[in-house]
């Protein structure tokens, strides 16, 4: 059976993760660097705004915002849909985390993000720490959850004390 999910090209853990900068749904840059000197970054990458299973996806990192700003980490969501695109969904979901909009896929590729079937982008989540290197690299196209469980976990495991 062909895997429509090609990894070979995605980023893997412990690489650095490449420097941005895209719109958000308010249509203000937001650069990678600077949002790192404050906090890591959850930055999930997802097909499209108002489908089903993304619509899903950004509502497990919602209800779980604050567990992650408890733990030291901002989340950031990208897709290719518009700056207006984005700003709708972000209002109509009361989303509490940046979206920004990559509409010629490049910081997609930068993380070698594929495509699904050669149609939709893929969902993948990386967990980036201050120091650029990349912690988590998780790729699952339906599983939409479990992107914000294995994050989250992530962080949660990174804050307990060493006995």
């Amino acid at each position: 059976m062909n895997n429509p999910f090609n990894h070979s090209t995605l980023l893997k853990v412990g690489q650095l993760a490449p420097d941005f900068t895209l719109l958000s749904q308010n249509g203000q840059p937001v650069h990678l660097a600077e949002v790192l000197q404050r906090a890591w970054v959850i930055l999930f990458f997802y097909p499209k705004d108002h489908s089903p299973i993304c619509t899903s996806q950004v509502c497990a990192f919602k209800n779980a915002y604050e567990d992650f700003r408890a733990a030291g980490a901002e989340v950031i969501g990208i897709s290719a849909d518009s700056v207006a695109s984005h700003q709708g969904f972000a209002q109509k979901q009361n989303l509490p985390f940046t979206l920004l909009s990559d509409p010629s896929r490049e910081v997609a590729e930068l993380y070698g993000v594929p495509m699904m079937m050669g149609l939709l982008p893929s969902r993948v989540t990386f967990v980036i720490d201050k120091n650029q290197t990349i912690r988590l690299a998780y790729p699952s196209q339906f599983n939409a959850k479990a992107h914000m469980e294995k994050a989250l976990h992530l962080l949660r495991q990174r804050s307990q004390p060493v006995l």
